[in-house]
């Protein structure tokens, strides 16, 4: 296990302050690092919502040094458990103009070449040139009613209000080594990875980490009710390896200027490289915080997947086709400050089972006399 968690850290790990999960013999257990050891927690704050409310993440007792690696019999988990598992998307200029592809296409991948090349030429320019929700911005909607060209996905790329949604159940996020899902019964889709912040139950943000937005492109593509099914499905929501807390070594600045490498690598010899540049998102990430916590209360805080400029165009099989996964992609996702997230694809249905919910941790932490440090 040690050589998983070195392979998972950024390289200035040493310089930082991380806290994540793991699971023991016992259960889960809240972990962190700190001038490269290794601490348990969960004495402290038995929960790491727990611990982001109470700022509480010092002390507990020590493992031992990073390079050591975790006790025999344990793994990681993904980092967060009580938060709400929000998402933003079509924060990007690409990402737009692919969801317009999707709902145009009605969900068929072999329309989809076609399609880009007629939106690209006619939006692309338009929706890069904006910033949401102002004055320019409305008079290029207009525009595009008066071309035929609007789109709902246009409206919450440039207009004033950012797509929020809920992306996946508490606890249910799966981290890093672990197998990702997508639906058995989906043939178009791809990996988002995406900048995930960490919010308190006020909004204040505490801190970032890395994410796989599992994107299912033909559900979603034929209709936009559809956007639930296509994101919440088991093991479709990867978080991790570690939250990066904010410290002066790591701030928000670091977050608007992140760039996050992805490489799939397939059974079959396939790769696909690619990369999401924060620097080129339309909205600024604390704005999209804001309008994930509107006037609403997360009482255990949230985490907010931040929207990618990732969209994949390559064709993988069939010409015109464009990508999508095959059972036992490896996919890799990788930030020089945040660390590196890697999965391996599986179905929905053949993933294992989310068992461990909210009633199943209560008990565990009640059984080992921690609901008091939650």
């Amino acid at each position: 296990m040690a050589e998983r968690i070195l392979e998972s850290l950024p390289a200035d790990y040493r310089e930082g302050q991380f806290i994540g999960r793991a699971l023991s013999p016992e259960g889960p257990c809240v972990i962190t690092i700190a001038e490269g050891q290794l601490h348990d927690l969960t004495g402290v704050a038995s929960t790491v919502a727990g611990a982001v409310a109470r700022r509480a993440f010092t002390g507990g007792r020590v493992i031992g040094p990073v390079e050591d690696g975790l006790p025999d019999g344990w793994s990681l988990l993904a980092p967060i458990d009580l938060q709400a598992i929000k998402a933003s998307g079509v924060t990007f200029a690409l990402s737009a103009i692919e969801r317009v592809i999707e709902e145009r296409a009605r969900g068929d991948a072999s329309a989809a070449a076609s399609i880009r090349a007629q939106l690209e030429d006619k939006v692309g320019s338009g929706i890069r040139s904006v910033v949401p929700g102002s004055a320019a911005a409305a008079q290029l909607k207009d525009a595009l009613i008066e071309e035929g060209m609007w789109s709902q996905y246009l409206e919450v790329a440039i207009g004033p209000d950012a797509e929020i949604f809920s992306k996946a159940p508490t606890l249910s996020a799966v981290g890093t080594g672990a197998q990702v899902g997508v639906r058995s019964d989906s043939h178009w889709n791809n990996p988002e990875p995406e900048v995930v912040l960490v919010c308190d139950s006020h909004g204040d943000v505490v801190g970032a980490t890395l994410g796989n937005d599992v994107n299912l492109r033909d559900f979603e593509g034929r209709s936009a009710l559809l956007l639930s099914k296509a994101k919440d499905n088991n093991a479709s929501c990867a978080v991790g390896p570690f939250i990066r807390l904010f410290d002066d070594t790591f701030t928000i600045d670091d977050v608007r200027h992140a760039e996050v490498e992805l490489v799939i690598e397939g059974p079959e010899g396939y790769r696909l490289e690619g990369r999401n540049d924060m620097s080129q998102i339309s909205r600024d990430p604390l704005d999209l915080v804001a309008q994930c916590l509107s006037e609403h209360h997360y009482p255990d805080g949230f985490v907010l997947f931040c929207g990618t400029l990732f969209a994949p165009t390559q064709d993988r099989d069939t010409p015109g086709a464009g990508f999508t996964h095959k059972v036992g992609d490896v996919v890799t996702i990788r930030s020089t400050r945040l660390g590196t997230l890697t999965n391996t694809v599986t179905t929905s249905r053949d993933a294992p089972a989310w068992t461990m919910g909210f009633t199943a941790f209560a008990r565990n932490l009640a059984e080992r006399g921690l609901i008091a440090a939650m």
